[in-house]
């Protein structure tokens, strides 16, 4: 594993007690606020001593209780995105940039990279003040590269944007997961980014480690609803096949098709999509002449009922596991059970652009 924490400590009436190891690619902390996530990360960059823990990063500890080990954050060689941007503004974007390599042995043919990747070669020589907060962020995420980290630690860092923005920065991310082998541990609580960029999902509930694994396992999971169930939804790993005049996309997801509103990925690239489990509809039998253009035959493998009305079933499909929130009356009416055959109906219109993102599940 690239990354094992083992972390206890005790802040007021929280407790946390958070056990995980995660291979490379891009872990999501993900639970409410108040569940930990913050005080993980950082515990893990030397911001925080917990009252006891263990972290290593790619076999270097960083701290060991036990043995006495606790790096200080500037030995840890990590890399932190905060929600602020955070940078110097009396310093241009290029020097702000440079400020990382001072302390790392960063090339001009690295920081040539970082600059093309994350689009921001025409801002080298503005003041942070003339700035976007979508462009700051990407200069602070690019400083934080600068610096050759073993780890990039990433605090809610779209928290502080408006929807525009946060669009603009997803697919940098999504950049930084599938190009460079660097982990990133993630903080969120949004359903969507934690969908469409998560390899790993370690869920946080009061505190301590509820599931931990891939992404579409985890989040295919109706015992695991850190959000609470009207988050739940599961992820599809699908491929684009074709765009049509009248504005929809057609994806290939495990054999089945799946028509969205139009994708901006080209033909034959990979995709994730996030599918809601209060947008699917379930029918035991065929349905007919209904407008929705996505029917996928399946099976139930779970049905777990709340504190109230609802439940979530979990199907599995052809094109992957998908969730769905029904009541508990319709649940006993359609005998839902597990075993039993059913088709999920998903509208192509409540598949939302934040839900689809780049890159296999």
């Amino acid at each position: 594993m690239t990354v094992s924490v083992r972390l206890k400590h005790r802040l007021g009436h929280f407790t946390l007690n958070a056990d995980f190891e995660v291979p490379p690619g891009l872990t999501v902390l993900y639970g409410r606020s108040g569940s930990g996530k913050t005080t993980v990360i950082n515990a893990v960059a030397g911001l925080l001593r917990p009252d006891d823990g263990h972290v290593v990063v790619k076999g270097r500890t960083l701290l060991d209780s036990a043995q006495g080990v606790n790096l200080p954050p500037h030995r840890r060689g990590l890399g932190y995105i905060f929600q602020e941007e955070r940078l110097f503004p009396h310093l241009s974007v290029r020097q702000n940039l440079k400020f990382s390599r001072w302390f790392r042995k960063a090339t001009r043919s690295d920081f040539d990279h970082v600059v093309e990747m994350l689009g921001i070669g025409h801002l080298l020589d503005r003041q942070p003040g003339a700035l976007s907060g979508g462009e700051k962020q990407r200069v602070a995420i690019g400083r934080a590269l600068l610096g050759d980290p073993s780890l990039i630690l990433a605090d809610e860092p779209l928290a502080a944007l408006d929807d525009d923005r946060k669009a603009e920065i997803l697919p940098y991310f999504e950049r930084l997961r599938d190009e460079l082998s660097v982990p990133i541990l993630y903080v969120s609580h949004s359903a969507a980014e934690v969908a469409r960029l998560a390899t790993t999902v370690v869920a946080l509930q009061d505190g301590r480690v509820a599931a931990q694994g891939p992404a579409a396992d985890v989040l295919g999971d109706p015992t695991v609803t850190p959000l609470g169930t009207r988050a739940a939804g599961a992820v599809l790993a699908a491929r684009v096949v074709a765009h049509h005049e009248d504005g929809l996309s057609e994806l290939d997801a495990g054999g089945i098709p799946l028509f969205l509103p139009r994708v901006p990925h080209g033909i034959g690239q990979p995709i994730r999509i996030r599918i809601a489990a209060q947008e699917v509809v379930l029918s035991r039998d065929a349905p007919h002449g209904l407008s929705a253009l996505n029917i996928l035959p399946g099976t139930i493998e779970h049905l777990r009922a709340g504190a109230g009305p609802g439940a979530i079933a979990s199907l599995s499909t052809p094109a992957g596991r998908l969730l769905a929130r029904v009541t508990q009356r319709s649940a006993k009416a359609m005998e839902l059970a597990e075993g039993a055959t059913c088709y999920a109906i998903v509208k192509t219109v409540a598949i939302a652009p934040e839900d689809i993102g780049g890159g296999a599940a």
